[in-house]
């Protein structure tokens, strides 16, 4: 096996599906960011209903909430997304000597960590507050830093996985392992009381716009330095 550019005619498509999500994505997250700053009603009142029920749930059932707290504070805390995505930029050195996406790769993550701190900070949002928590956290609200950097890890390595031309298996089995990861992660935080709805839904916003733009900077701007395995016959 050995490494050979992907085939350029998929190239200005990718690019340009790319760069019109990118688009989308950041209207959805400048318009959630708005309606939070400004503390738009409808938003706030879903957001006290789900997160007083989820709240509810999660005092009651004990034994759930505890399951919930081992997979939010290990599995899917940013540290373990962030050490996955660096085991996969190993991986692409080790296996493909794939150096340029190996660095594309780590370096959107932690410029992913640091979008997320500024819109932390900018916002501002507080937490919600219980009288009887069943889990704390730091930090502002908005947007949910477990959600989104487990949308920013689970997208580019989805990314990677079909640019590297995975197998159908191997490629079913990395979208519901993504699937469930992302979704699973914005379910805990809410039900833990730690986050309110809506800031899960701009980390999955944020961290969707983050992939969407690393995909289109690397695509335009160096399309030759990403490359997948081509097997050859000897």
């Amino acid at each position: 096996m050995r490494l050979s550019p992907a085939p350029p005619r998929s190239r200005p498509r990718t690019v340009r599906t790319a760069a019109l999500l990118a688009a989308a994505l950041g209207v959805c997250c400048g318009l959630l960011t708005a309606l939070v700053v400004i503390g738009w009603q409808p938003l706030l009142t879903v957001d006290g209903d789900l997160s007083r029920t989820t709240h509810r749930w999660a005092v009651h059932d004990r034994a759930l909430t505890h399951v919930f707290r081992v997979l939010t504070d290990w599995v899917w805390d940013p540290l373990t997304m962030r050490l996955v995505c660096a085991a996969a930029a190993v991986w692409l050195v080790r296996r493909h000597a794939a150096w340029w996406t190996a660095s594309w790769l780590a370096v959107t993550v932690a410029l992913a960590a640091l979008v997320q701190r500024a819109v932390k900070a900018a916002v501002d949002r507080p937490r919600p507050v219980w009288p009887d928590p069943v889990d704390s956290a730091d930090q502002a609200a908005f947007p949910s830093g477990h959600a989104m950097t487990a949308t920013v890890v689970c997208g580019l390595l989805l990314w990677l996985a079909h640019r590297f031309g995975a197998g159908r298996a191997r490629w079913c089995t990395a979208v519901a392992a993504a699937v469930v990861s992302v979704a699973g992660v914005g379910v805990t935080r809410v039900w833990l009381g730690v986050h309110w709805p809506s800031d899960v839904l701009g980390g999955w916003l944020f961290g969707a716009l983050v992939v969407a733009v690393a995909v289109v900077v690397l695509e335009r701007r160096w399309p030759d330095r990403l490359t997948r395995p081509v097997h050859r016959p000897r």
